[in-house]
């Protein structure tokens, strides 16, 4: 399930995103207290990160704060807007800026980890598009942190551009992985350890020669171990640290 950000109306979302939002319009005994668009987001991303995307709706996220969904439409246009918001405050809880580092690969590090750990928290996050972006000032700061962690390695632009992008969708591919490894029980409801042994079991018979025909594949099978989680942590570190020493042969 993919979402497309962006699809609400732009002049309101983007007031909603920097701080900005309309005045409320209100019949005469006005809107009821304790209602208000943090605690919309906040309701919208507790229904996501409990249900999934699929459960996101303006009735949800009403039906979680104890009102109607028409009363929500007062504060937030709908739920394209809300989508909006939902994303740009789950990046809200990366730092603002890098900490103090003796060199940039330890300060890309330590925002990858960040981000795949956000990511993580919040793996409905990864349904939404980054074809067309948010916007959000969370979001363009979330950029702002890496190329400021970049600066030092001195990249040319068309390099540096490359290096954003690669490590920006490595964060989020592997995360993508890991939260599918997690999901993966619940959604089918088989374990993984039968999943894996029913194949396995088959997968020898018909293929006896698998070891000779896929040597390379066999021997890099046996060396994993562990279980998916740590196989997905493993591979998330080993992978950014390639991917940092292209990047640094880049400089």
């Amino acid at each position: 399930m993919t979402v497309y950000a962006g699809q609400g109306d732009a002049h309101r979302s983007l007031a909603l995103l920097w701080g900005r939002p309309a005045e409320p319009r209100t019949g005469r005994s006005g809107p009821k207290p304790g209602l208000s668009v943090d605690a919309i987001v906040s309701a919208g991303i507790a229904v996501a990160d409990a249900e999934g995307m699929s459960a996101l709706s303006m009735r949800a996220v009403g039906e979680r704060l104890g009102r109607t969904a028409m009363a929500l439409y007062t504060y937030v246009p709908g739920k394209a807007e809300l989508l909006d918001l939902m994303h740009d405050r789950v990046l809200a809880e990366l730092p603002a800026a890098p900490a103090a580092f003796d060199d940039w690969r330890a300060a890309v590090t330590a925002w990858a980890e960040e981000l795949y750990a956000c990511y993580l928290r919040h793996p409905w996050v990864l349904q939404v598009s980054q074809a067309r972006p948010v916007l959000g000032p969370a979001e363009l700061a979330a950029m702002e942190h890496l190329l400021t962690a970049l600066q030092p390695a001195e990249l040319a632009p068309g390099r540096l551009r490359g290096a954003v992008a690669a490590l920006w969708q490595f964060v989020r591919g592997t995360a993508a992985t890991t939260a599918d490894a997690r999901g993966a029980a619940a959604a089918t409801g088989v374990t993984d350890e039968d999943w894996w042994t029913a194949r396995s079991a088959r997968l020898a018979e018909l293929a006896p020669d698998f070891p000779r025909r896929f040597p390379l594949l066999t021997a890099l099978q046996s060396a994993a171990g562990g279980s998916p989680e740590d196989n997905g942590a493993d591979a998330f570190r080993t992978g950014l640290a390639v991917l940092l020493d292209g990047v640094a042969a880049g400089a």
